[in-house]
């Protein structure tokens, strides 16, 4: 089963060429190992060079720092086919699509000579630390300090939920560098973590419900010192900087909820094609086809307004209410289609050995992270 793209509008030829890279990656190294992974907790480091070998990481990232200077519809393609073939959390995404945006448009050039090439081949795995476990959603809440010590940070505190946490090399952490400055967002700052710091320590690899495979962390920071090179951009623009970014971890969130959702519904077609009820299948019993046609009608508008949004983001046009809003109806169209494609499993859907099951557990994160769609709303409504 693969994902039909022959009527999308947002990509060319070389971006299908990619795409069938992508797909034949996933389906040697990715899909063959699902079990395996969910049991371990962990997606394994060595896929990673796997992955930069054929260009999969970080696509965007211009040829001067070892990238190829795509557009972001290669990355959406990366996300679309790891939701949709690969089903597989592997944190990719967060590397491509969040992380190396940062140093790219925010580095020295010294860090983006230092890093880039290394995440583009996969042989750096970064993570970026902006949630603390009293603070959620709320950013300016966080109380992670990074105080000036001579011409170093001395960074202290915790995060929390950092995909990539257990894994990582390189840790992009939002610390206040100014405990004092009202409003208090002025005095966020990003400073460059390396993992082998002295005073650097991973938690737990967090028991999640869902998306068993991803590696989801608790990280310490106690008196880590780092050069005050280690700032990326400039002192206490962190914030300016992270609402800079929002509008393309939103989307990349919302591609993915899409790709997923989609192949939940596929999936379901196929089994109430071939699953019997009262002597015929059930897909001939009328309730059936009036669910599936209406997720049917919701994912076909889902795809064009992706496509839209996709080509104003590649045009550099994509608004942060724009990208709240994608994130915001696309994660919640991939809620209904996997929670009303469980019930046309039946019992079977209940089951963690039916696919079905484990992508629905899967989804209930994608309302929450990257910001929760509550705060979504609340973002968009503040431009009505």
């Amino acid at each position: 089963m693969s994902l039909d793209h022959l009527s999308r509008t947002a990509y060319t030829e070389d971006h299908e060429a990619f795409r069938a890279t992508v797909r034949q990656f996933l389906e040697k190294e990715v899909a063959p190992n699902q079990a395996k992974w969910a049991e371990d907790g962990i997606v394994p480091k060595a896929l990673w060079p796997k992955a930069g070998e054929i260009g999969m990481l970080c696509p965007t990232v211009p040829e001067e720092y070892g990238g190829l200077g795509l557009d972001f519809g290669y990355n959406a393609i990366v996300d679309e086919e790891s939701a949709y073939y690969g089903r597989v959390t592997t944190g990719f995404s967060l590397q491509s699509d969040i992380v190396a945006n940062y140093i790219v448009r925010y580095g020295s050039e010294e860090q983006k000579k230092h890093w880039l090439p290394k995440m583009v081949a996969g042989e750096v795995v970064t993570a970026i630390a902006m949630t603390e476990p009293g603070t959620g959603s709320d950013l300016q809440g966080m109380r992670t300090t990074a105080k000036k010590d001579g011409n170093h940070y001395v960074i202290n505190g915790s995060k929390t939920y950092i995909t990539n946490g257990q894994n990582a090399d390189l840790i992009l952490v939002c610390a206040k560098t100014d405990t004092d400055v009202q409003p208090a967002w002025k005095g966020v700052s990003i400073i460059l973590v390396e993992a082998e710091r002295e005073g650097f320590q991973r938690g737990r690899n967090l028991d999640k419900i869902g998306q068993d495979e991803a590696d989801t962390s608790e990280l310490f920071f106690n008196d880590v010192r780092v050069p005050i090179t280690n700032c990326l951009g400039d002192e206490g623009q962190g914030f300016i900087y992270l609402m800079s970014e929002l509008p393309q971890e939103r989307l990349s969130i919302a591609v993915s909820a899409q790709a997923s959702a989609q192949r939940a519904f596929d999936d379901t077609v196929e089994y109430t094609r071939d699953r019997k009820a009262f002597g015929k299948p059930i897909l001939d019993f009328q309730n059936s086809r009036f669910v599936l046609a209406d997720l049917k009608a919701k994912l076909q508008v889902g795809w064009a307004h992706l496509d839209w949004a996709l080509a104003r983001h590649m045009k550099k046009e994509l608004t942060p209410e724009e990208g709240a809003a994608a994130k915001l109806w696309h994660t919640d169209l991939q809620w209904e289609v996997m929670d009303k494609c469980l019930q046309l499993h039946g019992g079977a859907g209940y089951m963690n050995e039916y696919p079905i099951a484990r992508a629905w557990r899967a989804a209930r994160v994608t309302r929450i992270f990257g910001g929760t769609n509550e705060i979504m709303k609340e973002l968009i409504g503040r431009k009505l």
